[in-house]
């Protein structure tokens, strides 16, 4: 075990800033990937409908309760450089938050009329994802002291284990609930291995949990939580409308023709985060002209990234689509509209990042609580009846129009603070 740490950690002192940024972006990737190659596997090894109960269970509900036990904590815990919080009081706070996810899912499979697979898996797959939120918790302290290589590690080793076990029981077992039941194992285990035992060996990490400070530290983020979930929330409403209204292989169906959008936000991540430092700084320093440009430039390459996507799921996606999950390809074939209108919605949404990135450098977490707000009342309202008029093309329209009307409140909010701002600089 001691030789295992000290390979992982590496040599005394905190990591180059080379080798923190490849292993993040490994860790990144694997990450990322795994949830594109757990659906196709499952849909290819155990058939539509557990690959659809299984994309509703891992990619939608999971990653909600995943964003519950996370409660928008991490940007706030990187970024504490002075220390106002010790790592004892974060970690227990994320205690609490992955415990009321936990009960929340509970909750969520008692009151629905699921058989045993669907609500074992449902629930199984959430404590997969809230580990994952509790080892953020350590991954951001890794980064907090310097060593975001560790967070790297941590998220390529544990991803790597946990589906390697997943599909190991799949192929063999040919059962899904067993399968399920497995990674959650060997997540823990990776969770102790990769989190848990290495952070013991960093001498500088305080903790110590000081009275009060986990409800002032839950005060701190109350808006960043509801943000997240409500983000989280209108992102995947088209699905949870699907699950509700449709079977579960046509979630397996809509699930694919998703997949792209995830690639579509790592792209638009890696795109728009470099640029982040030096947009705060043209703001902070009154550079407005500057600040101008910068978005514009951003908003060019989101737009001719759009128009390469477009293109490429008109000619190719449908046939890529197929033959990744080729148990699918006979409904796949009438889906091109609507995988042009989830390929627009992706897009929309990378805008969308782009003007909350610009409300967050504005300091204006009010005005994207209320865009939140107003657009998951649209979802709550209109996603069902999209979903039973035009089944899967409904969904993806609904998705997209939900997408642009998130865009459009947050870029007239970012323009309306934007021209405040120029008139008082004058």
């Amino acid at each position: 075990m001691g030789v295992l740490l000290r390979l992982i950690i590496g040599k005394p002192g905190q990591g180059s800033e080379k080798k923190n940024i490849v292993w993040n972006m490994i860790g990144s990737f694997l990450y990322a990937l795994s949830s594109m190659v757990l659906s196709i596997a499952v849909v290819q090894i155990a058939g539509e409908d557990a690959g659809g109960i299984f994309t509703f269970a891992f990619s939608t509900f999971g990653q909600h309760m995943f964003m519950a036990a996370y409660f928008g904590i991490r940007p706030f815990q990187i970024t504490d450089m002075e220390r106002r919080y010790s790592f004892g009081d974060y970690l227990g706070l994320r205690r609490v938050t992955c415990l009321a996810a936990v009960l929340a899912a509970a909750g969520y499979v008692g009151i629905h009329d699921y058989t045993f697979e669907k609500g074992a898996v449902v629930f199984l797959m959430v404590l997969y994802k809230v580990i994952d939120a509790l080892a953020d918790t350590y991954e951001a302290e890794f980064q907090r002291t310097g060593r975001l290589y560790l967070t790297g590690k941590s998220n390529a080793f544990r991803t790597l284990l946990s589906v390697t076990v997943f599909l190991s029981a799949l192929a063999a077992a040919k059962e899904l609930v067993t399968a399920s039941v497995l990674a959650v194992a060997a997540q823990i285990l990776g969770f102790l291995l990769f989190d848990a035992a290495v952070i013991r060996r960093l001498p500088e990490v305080d903790w110590v949990s000081g009275a009060g400070k986990k409800w002032r530290l839950l005060k701190d983020n109350t808006l960043l939580f509801f943000s997240v979930i409500l983000d989280f929330y209108i992102f995947s409403a088209s699905k949870y409308a699907i699950e509700n209204c449709m079977a579960d292989r046509d979630l397996a169906v809509y699930g694919a023709i998703f997949m792209p959008t995830s690639v579509i936000n790592l792209v638009a991540g890696f795109v728009i985060r470099p640029y982040l430092t030096k947009l705060s700084l043209s703001w902070e320093t009154g550079r407005l002209s500057q600040y101008a440009k910068q978005i514009r430039q951003l908003a060019a390459i989101i737009a001719a990234l759009t128009v390469l996507a477009l293109g490429g799921a008109w000619l190719l996606g449908i046939p890529v689509l197929s033959l990744l999950y080729s148990n699918l390809s006979y409904a796949l074939k009438s889906c091109r509209p609507a995988l042009l209108l989830i390929i627009l919605g992706g897009a929309l949404n990378a805008f969308m990042n782009l003007f909350y990135y610009s409300l967050i450098i504005m300091k204006k977490q009010r005005l994207i609580l209320l865009g939140y707000g107003l657009t998951a009342l649209l979802a709550v309202l209109f996603s069902d009846g999209f979903v039973i008029w035009g089944g899967i093309f409904g969904g993806a329209l609904i998705y997209v129009l939900l997408q642009a009307a998130l865009t459009a409140v947050f870029a007239l909010s970012a323009g309306m603070v934007f021209k405040k701002k120029k008139g008082e600089v004058g």
